[in-house]
């Protein structure tokens, strides 16, 4: 039986004519709320800028991207109702003020982490594939921790910075790591292992809780999940599912090396996180950290590296021809990073870049 699969979608919400982001999620939220059949599939995140919302676990890649493009439609028609346009960007290319959520909890993060809290105005992508138990899910982190990178250069979507072209693919991914508990983790080796350390990271009060434990990839503590949260949001509702197609690869193939009784691969998690900081710098424009031999290579290759290696899990859950043809669209018209800087290379206006986007996102 194939494992189910679910998104969590972070969204900025913008002026339709002026393209900078604005502080309107209550009102969106307030609209999605009223009209919800059942549990709303919104939410609020850190700034009054964005919104998120969470597809329903799908087996089927097909269901998956219907569910997306669902959701996504939804969230363009709230947002209108309340004045706004919706954008699957993992950053803001105009210069934007940040305004945090009333919540308690994002009242919290501000005073505690100040600046860092402030700044946090980035979208992600976070893929949430089933897992049997908590001790195949550790055993799936610690297999599958040395690709990561490569989903991150894959959704790369954040190229400029308060109005400026920060020269990262992914901008969000340096400003993400500036919490303390994000990034690569080392292997855990088992559940109790990764529970513990969760308990110890909490235990120095520095966190709030277990949701605030950020690594590249974790069990969920709300779900019977392994969530890899590496990804910026992707613009084009296409990657979302490619991502979410890799990821769920990632998953059966580091599964099945657990069954077989292979041992996690060894790699340190400070290679890690410079295959991360490469990875987030160029995208797909240049080389990337190979996870094979831990040498640099052109991104192309490791792309299909990656595919090759969950290749056998794609066959056997029917995804490997829609996989090979999304990735071959990727290595055609690049990712959202680069469809960005080319449009701005044609208009010469990141007002008419938020515009163009806001089209790409409805897909």
């Amino acid at each position: 039986m194939a494992r189910t699969v679910g998104v969590e979608e972070e969204l900025l919400l913008v002026d339709a004519v002026s393209g900078e982001a604005r502080a309107l999620s209550s009102a969106v939220l307030a609209i999605a709320e009223k009209e919800a059949v059942g549990e709303s599939a919104f939410e609020s995140e850190l700034h009054r800028q964005q919104v998120e919302f969470s597809t329903h676990p799908c087996a089927d890649m097909a269901e998956l991207a219907a569910s997306v493009h669902r959701w996504r439609t939804e969230a363009i028609r709230h947002a209108a109702e309340a004045g706004a346009s919706v954008v699957a960007l993992a950053t803001s290319p105009l210069p934007v003020s940040p305004k945090i959520g009333t919540g308690e909890r994002h009242r919290w993060l501000a005073e505690r982490f100040g600046l860092t809290a402030q700044e946090q105005l980035t979208c992600g992508c976070h893929v949430h594939v089933s897992v049997a138990s908590d001790e195949e899910g550790v055993a799936v982190l610690d297999r599958m921790r040395r690709w990561l990178p490569v989903l991150l250069a894959l959704s790369a979507n954040s190229p400029f910075w308060q109005g400026q072209d920060s020269r990262y693919s992914s901008y969000r991914s340096q400003v993400w790591g500036r919490w303390p508990s994000a990034g690569p983790v080392d292997v855990h080796g088992s559940a109790e292992g990764y529970h513990a350390r969760v308990r110890s990271l909490v235990g120095t009060g520095v966190l709030r809780d277990e949701g605030m434990v950020y690594f590249d990839a974790r069990l969920s503590y709300r779900y019977p999940t392994v969530e890899v949260r590496i990804a910026d949001v992707c613009l084009d509702p296409a990657d979302t599912v490619l991502l979410a197609t890799l990821v769920r690869g990632l998953v059966d193939t580091a599964a099945r090396e657990w069954r077989a009784g292979e041992p996690p691969p060894d790699v340190s998690t400070s290679l890690l996180r410079v295959a991360s900081w490469q990875a987030g710098r160029s995208g797909l424009e240049d080389r990337l950290v190979d996870p094979r031999t831990l040498r640099p290579e052109p991104a192309s290759d490791v792309l299909w590296a990656l595919l090759d290696h969950v290749r056998d899990a794609l066959e056997d859950s029917g995804d490997l021809e829609a996989a090979e043809r999304a990735l071959a669209a990727v290595g055609r018209r690049g990712n959202g990073s680069r469809i960005q800087r080319e449009i701005l290379a044609r208009t010469g206006s990141l007002r008419d870049t938020v515009a163009e986007c806001v089209r790409i996102t409805a897909g």
